[in-house]
């Protein structure tokens, strides 16, 4: 049995370090060897991500012990998410969630098979309760930003913004739509496109500014 670390970020958030440092520090207070975090920084929208892919591809096996700060730091869609917690019970990988504390206690050392039928039960529906806030808070964001932009262009401010002109924005989402859905890599559609990288990320941030 090994166990591993996993954290993600978005591409502006400040906190990666903070995460890592709780899983770190919650294996010191319960003696337990961790042997690598792997880390993100991308959109949880989905689950196409460099560093968790091999996590779980190639790193993870059964009996192994996933540890995560958070729920949203695995994911923000409800669905994804919880898909992906089940994968992880189906091979035997258990995944423990600093938030929600009943992740963090093993029931299958329970000799009474009811209270340990109670306790999946409640440990179930608090993890599918926090997945439902992780999605909340996104919509709510991406609501905000919305109204946000909206209200920019009514000021007439939009073009303050400086949107860069290399190719038209609507083939862009497009063919940004393929790299969220899983079909394409960021790579292959800057080559597809002919963009740079780093005009390739300004067109990312606003498109995920304007959903």
């Amino acid at each position: 049995m090994k166990t591993y670390g996993y954290h993600r970020t978005s591409t502006n958030d400040q906190h990666l370090d903070r995460g890592v440092n709780e899983i770190q520090e919650y294996c010191k207070v319960n003696n337990l060897s961790l042997e690598k975090i792997f880390t993100d920084q991308q959109t949880g929208k989905n689950f196409n991500r460099p560093r968790y892919t091999i996590m779980k591809e190639d790193v993870l096996r059964a009996g192994d012990i996933l540890l995560i700060t958070e729920i949203d730091r695995l994911g923000r869609n409800k669905e994804d998410t919880l898909k992906e917690l089940r994968y992880y019970k189906e091979k035997g990988i258990r995944v423990m969630i600093l938030e929600i504390p009943t992740t963090l206690v093993d029931y299958s050392s329970l000799d009474n098979s009811m209270a340990k039928m109670i306790m999946e039960t409640i440990n179930n529906m608090l993890i599918e309760m926090y997945t439902v806030f992780a999605q909340v808070e996104i919509e709510k964001k991406e609501k905000r930003q919305r109204e946000g932009i909206e209200a920019m262009k009514a000021r007439g401010e939009w073009s303050k913004y400086g949107r860069p002109k290399a190719i038209d924005y609507d083939i862009f989402v497009e063919a940004y739509k393929r790299v969220l859905e899983g079909k394409k890599k960021p790579f292959e559609c800057m080559r597809e496109l002919g963009m740079t990288k780093a005009t390739f990320y300004r067109y990312r941030k606003e498109y995920e500014l304007g959903m």
